[in-house]
């Protein structure tokens, strides 16, 4: 069963950090969400972005099913609803988008499944709240940055904020993001390093999701 879109949205805000990775190899795609599952990840976002996608997401619903039931796993990287619609029939509790599509919206709403549309300006962010998005993406964080959340905070007061690209896990970036004015951060090669997955050294990968835990933590 698909968990609600309320339900989902709880558990961004309560983990903070939402891990976006694809890897062609299925059994490093399973380390990785088992090594954030570790470390106290509760929504891991896998994206369809390469040729195993689909094989690899259903790899990953598996695992998750048989061993980790309270993570939420989602897809990013979907770009219009047939694309939604074929990892919804496939399980995922959540669609992550890089742009505004508002047949993808549409089709979400349909399956009161979550939609994360990504945005880059007030007007796309309008547009996102006028098709019914409770959170938005915001992409790519790194041109944005933590002040432009605070510029257009006061104008969408009642819009959830989640920055991607170019959040680093480190307390200063964290704090900056945060008191900003976002509910969550999601992290890519940042958190999931290169080196870390060619090595597939899961227990320090383990260590780095637990310290920006940490990090947060100190935060708050």
């Amino acid at each position: 069963m698909i968990p609600s879109p309320a339900t989902v949205i709880q558990a961004f805000e309560a983990t903070k950090i939402v891990p976006v990775f694809y890897h062609e190899d299925p059994a490093v795609c399973s380390a990785v969400m088992q090594a954030c599952y570790e470390g106290g990840i509760r929504v891991f976002e896998f994206t369809n972005r390469g040729a195993q996608a689909r094989q690899n997401f259903a790899i990953l619903r598996d695992l998750k099913n048989r061993t980790m039931p309270d993570l939420h796993l989602g897809i990013g990287t979907i770009k219009n609803a047939a694309d939604a619609k074929v990892f919804v029939d496939m399980g995922a509790d959540f669609i992550v988008c890089p742009i505004i599509d508002e047949a993808t919206g549409a089709y979400c709403k349909t399956q009161n499944i979550l939609w994360v549309p990504g945005c880059m300006t007030p007007s796309e962010i309008a547009v996102a709240e006028k098709a019914g998005a409770p959170l938005v993406k915001l992409f790519p964080g790194s041109s944005l940055g933590p002040g432009f959340v605070k510029a257009i905070k006061p104008l969408f007061p009642d819009m959830r904020f989640m920055p991607t690209g170019g959040v680093e896990p480190e307390q200063a970036n964290l704090q900056s993001w945060f008191d900003a004015g976002v509910v969550c951060v999601g992290m890519g090669s940042n958190l999931l390093g290169k080196s870390v997955i060619d090595k597939q050294d899961w227990k320090s990968l383990t260590g780095k999701v637990t310290q920006t835990f940490a990090y947060i933590a100190a935060l708050q």
